[in-house]
This record gives structure tokens, C-alpha cells and sequence, in this order.
């Protein structure tokens, strides 16, 4: 038996609902899961990301802060992941923490996206080194630093004579074509995940998330509605392309409902659940007539939100990554760890052909322990 090469993954999503720490042993050279942890968010952390999120007076003061929080907050999963397993801090090789995204604007110019979560907060309370900060080197390199999973998905994930497709819906979707010859990858964000049904259901029930899709469920779609969501011109984009909270959010919801006379909010939430539903489907038959869609992220826990996505790919099979071996709660941080161990041996993390970076590059910087 090889010695284990341990490699831990940090993952906070644009759903902003908790931090996911995986361990994973890549001793063979593909990361292999050991056990996992998430630490929820601690409710004055998530208002403060949500605030940071809306440009407002006093940003760097909240920020600095911020970044200190979430850093503690990360390395806080990090301690509990270990405790959990009885690994030692010093049998890690490294930590490949993403980071909390507060701001995405990959068409600006100049371009830029930033995470917060200090990478120095997290090496200094855990005792292992950490590599952080990896889509601004592909931001640097004319690419949209995002997403970069499509890289992981390929060497785990692809299939010969098999098309396939890795849907992640998290709080923004996107989706990695692996074709049936393993030569073409296309990855993308299709637009809103889970994201614009968190935020209605958290401003009409205070709750956190449509559990099970019930709510949604319980509604019926309104047409009109539907139509004008899906009218949005970032679905007229041609990739590479990523979004954001930063484009689909709470205030753009308003301004579109503001259209229509009232709308029953029930059917506004079955309406957003066909709108993420759509928006990916469309995107995924242009790229392939049928073949495997595998989910991963929060939406493959919605039963609701699966069956509708089924019946619209009726010529396509949609089930979960765990069909494939890997929870699909657990996926984006493995593809983290990953990261971190191609940071390590010095090989490239992006796909230029995705984000559209001018060459494939080593993400992430090293922030030592010691």
C-alpha cells in the first residue's frame, strides 16, 4: 500500500450556506475521498458577506474584517474535519481553500474576481500549508477565472465513446461537456442555480432554502414570467462565460417581477425553479442531443428540482454524481484539494479552452505554515 497523500479541499459557494472541508488521499494520483465536515455560517458572518456583496460606503473596513472571519471560520472546518478523523495537521500536505467570492466582474476592464477567507489565518490555526487565491492567475492570463472545476471533472469523470455532462447547481449553475472522444471539454456557468430561490424563499418564509423543493413544488409556473427570465441577454453569450450573484440577485428579481401585477409567491418560486431548470437544459441540448447528465452541488438534493430537469432533458439520463462514486454534496471541494495537489507537483490547474485564458497555468499561491 502507498503511503496516503493527504490533501484537504475548502469550498463556500455563492449560496454562502456553510464551508465544506474534504479530505481526500491522492496517492494514486486521483483524489480519493476519506471524510468530510461542513461548518454552517455563523448568521452575523453570512450578513456581513451579504452586505460586502452590494458596493455600499466603508467597504474595506468590512472587508479586512471579513477576511479574517471567514479565514478563522474555514480553518475552524478544517480542525473539526481532523478531530473527526484523528489525522494529524502534519500528515497534510496541503490545503486548497477557494475562498468566500464577494465579487466576480470577468467583464470589466480591466477584469477581476476576489475571495476573501486569509489564507495566512487559516495556515496559522490549523499548522498545515495552504494554497488559496487560484482564479486570479487565469483572470491575469485573460481568462474568466472561472469555473475550473471542468479540469477535475475530465480526469475523473470522463467516459470513451460516452457523452457526458457534470451539472454542479449551487448557487450559480454550471456544467463541463465531456465528449464521447475525451477531447473536448467545454465548462461554462449557465446562470442561476439555487441562488434566486434561496433568496425569495428567505424574503417571503425566512427560511434558508426550499427544502425538498416542497414549496416550489406547491406553486404553479407563470408563463409571462418565465419568458421574460429567460429573455436575460447573458443566455445570448457565447462562451467562455461566468456570472454571479453580482448579475443574477434579490434587486434583479424585483425589477423583473415589478412587470407583472401581483404574482402569488409560491408561483414566483415554482416559476425560479423552471427558470434554473431551463437556462441549464437549453444550454446542455445545444451541446449535446442526449447522452449522461450527472448533478452535483445542492440542487442534486432537490427531488423537485431533478424530476422537472429530467423531463425536460427527456432524451438525456439525469442522476447524480453519486452514480459515479462521489457524493454530489462534496464534489466542488474535492476539485479543491485537487487543485492544491496540482499547485504541489507544479502542474496546471485551467483549461484555456473553458475560461478562455491566453495558456494553461499553475493556480494558487502558497501561504506556509511555518
Amino acid at each position: 500500500m502507498p503511503k496516503p497523500q493527504y490533501y484537504i479541499g475548502l469550498m463556500s459557494g455563492t449560496s454562502m450556506d456553510g464551508v465544506d472541508a474534504v479530505l481526500v488521499d491522492s496517492a494514486s494520483g486521483t483524489p480519493t475521498f476519506v471524510a468530510a465536515h461542513t461548518e454552517d455560517m455563523p448568521a452575523h458572518i453570512l450578513s456581513g458577506l451579504q452586505r460586502l456583496c452590494v458596493p455600499a460606503n466603508n467597504e474595506i473596513n468590512q472587508l479586512g474584517q471579513l477576511d479574517r472571519n471567514v479565514g478563522q471560520l474555514f480553518a475552524k472546518a478544517v480542525n473539526a474535519l481532523l478531530e473527526k478523523t484523528g489525522i494529524q495537521a502534519n500528515d497534510v500536505i496541503a490545503i486548497g481553500s477557494h475562498g468566500q467570492t464577494i465579487r466576480h466582474m470577468p467583464n470589466l476592464d480591466p477584469s477581476f474576481t476576489l475571495q476573501i477567507g486569509d489564507a495566512n489565518t487559516i495556515a496559522a490555526l490549523t499548522g498545515i500549508d495552504v494554497i488559496a487565491d487560484f482564479r486570479r492567475k487565469d483572470i491575469a492570463l485573460g481568462g474568466q477565472g472561472a469555473p475550473l472545476v471542468p479540469a477535475f471533472h475530465q480526469q475523473v469523470f470522463a467516459k470513451a465513446n460516452q457523452d457526458r455532462v457534470i451539472l454542479n447547481i449551487g448557487g450559480i449553475a454550471n456544467i463541463t461537456f465531456l465528449s464521447h472522444d475525451n477531447d473536448t471539454v467545454i465548462g461554462f456557468d449557465t446562470g442561476p442555480g439555487n441562488g434566486l430561490m434561496d433568496a425569495f424563499i428567505q424574503q417571503e418564509k425566512q427560511l434558508t432554502f426550499d427544502e425538498d423543493g416542497l414549496w416550489a413544488q406547491s406553486g404553479e409556473v407563470h408563463k409571462p414570467l418565465l419568458t421574460q427570465l429567460l429573455s436575460h441577454t447573458y443566455f445570448a453569450m457565447e462562451y467562455p462565460k461566468s456570472t454571479g450573484r453580482e448579475l443574477f440577485n434579490r434587486d434583479w428579481l424585483e425589477q423583473q417581477l415589478a412587470n407583472f401585477g401581483q404574482i402569488e409567491p409560491a408561483d414566483v418560486q415554482a416559476t425560479l425553479l423552471d427558470f434554473t431548470c431551463y437556462s441549464i437544459a437549453n444550454d446542455i441540448r445545444r451541446l449535446t442531443s442526449n447522452g449522461e447528465v450527472f448533478v452535483c452541488g445542492g440542487g442534486a438534493l432537490n427531488p423537485v428540482l431533478m424530476t422537472r430537469l429530467q423531463q425536460i432533458l427527456a432524451n438525456h439520463s439525469v442522476s447524480s454524481t453519486a452514480d459515479l462514486g462521489i457524493n454530489p454534496k462534496w464534489v466542488e471541494a474535492i476539485a479543491f484539494a485537487w487543485l492544491a495537489m496540482r499547485f504541489i507537483n507544479h502542474l496546471p490547474g485551467n483549461l484555456p479552452a473553458v475560461t478562455g485564458a491566453s495558456k494553461a497555468a499553475i493556480l494558487g499561491g502558497l501561504y506556509k505554515a511555518d
